[in-house]
């Protein structure tokens, strides 16, 4: 008998169409054989999943389920592709463990620490990780513009602290230009995280462990034509290269890995995850983890997937069979 799975979508943050796109890829490599998989769009408190005849059912939330007919649809899983909150802040899983039912990310605390790009940077600098300087602006904050670029310099980074697909991100190179950064990443989240900007090569490492194996996926170097790996420059075609394998040299796509896999068990990830990275000469820097990278056929995982030989549908299979084992 199938297993009823949600591929569970969209979410409260700007990312909510990427995450709608991944959810559709997921629904469509899914094994339609073990998994009888039904497509979940949460917005709010508003949950609706999808029939393949496209009629729009409330999911009843008090224990996940649908109500098709006289049939009740039970989910026994959840694939969660909700990118920003509350797929990524660790507030769904909080809801599925209170249910016992399994899902494909990391738990609760892994997934709050990594989606609070401060809290993670200064955690992970306990484990000996290069990241670059960085200030926190919160709501109590009294740290004023001059000590900020005091502390990070010139130019630098001014992102939102909880957040991704670089919503709300700027860099800046004038001061009289930080407020305006500020205004615009608050518009976005609470908190703010400025960072100091390293000049280098952008790459990207995805990765995947279960109870048998680790996966990790071929490093993808990053080259934008615009300032930064902005949002245009992520989801325009033409605007960014994604070059998979990176052209790095073999020692730094060997330390690249190390690195990954370490920050990985460190954070105690689980399922699919990205880290991004910053190489300066031969110094690595670590800038952020997404717990739940875009899956759709143009993101970069399914992309080093796919390098490797592999197919998205397979890896999918793994991460589900492992939440059972």
């Amino acid at each position: 008998m199938p297993k009823n799975i949600a591929i569970v979508g969209g979410g409260d943050s700007s990312e909510y169409v990427i995450s709608v796109k991944s959810a559709e890829q997921i629904l469509q490599l899914i094994n339609k054989d073990k998994y009888r998989a039904i497509p979940v769009t949460i917005r709010g408190m508003k949950w609706e999943a999808k029939l393949p005849d496209g009629s729009m059912l409330p999911v009843d939330a008090r224990d996940f389920s649908i109500s098709y007919g006289k049939e009740k649809i039970k989910f026994e899983y959840a694939f969660i592709i909700v990118h920003g909150t509350p797929g990524e802040d660790g507030k769904f899983q909080a809801y599925l463990d209170m249910l016992k039912i399994p899902y494909n990310t990391s738990n609760v605390l892994s997934s709050a620490l990594t989606f609070n790009k401060f809290a993670c940077k200064v955690y992970l600098k306990n484990f000996g990780i290069t990241t670059a300087e960085s200030v926190l602006i919160s709501p109590n904050s009294k740290i004023g513009n001059e000590e900020i670029i005091a502390k990070v310099g010139l130019p630098c980074f001014v992102k939102p602290n909880n957040g991704g697909s670089s919503f709300g991100i700027s860099k800046v190179t004038r001061a009289e230009d930080l407020e305006k950064a500020l205004s615009l990443a608050l518009k976005e989240d609470e908190e703010v995280i400025i960072e100091s900007y390293v000049k280098g090569t952008e790459l990207s490492c995805g990765l995947l462990k279960t109870s048998r194996e680790e996966i990790i996926f071929p490093i993808t170097e990053i080259v934008t034509a615009n300032e930064f790996f902005d949002y245009e420059a992520k989801y325009t075609e033409g605007k960014a290269q994604e070059i998979t394998p990176a052209r790095v040299s073999e020692e730094i796509t060997k330390q690249c890995k190390f690195l990954a896999s370490e920050i990985y068990d460190h954070l105690n990830c689980m399922g699919i995850v990205r880290i991004d990275f910053i190489v300066r000469g031969n110094q690595i820097f670590f800038l952020e983890l997404n717990s739940v990278p875009g899956m759709s056929k143009e993101s970069i995982v399914p992309k080093q997937i796919r390098s490797m030989g592999l197919k998205v549908e397979d890896i999918i299979e793994k991460v589900i069979e492992d939440s059972f084992n």
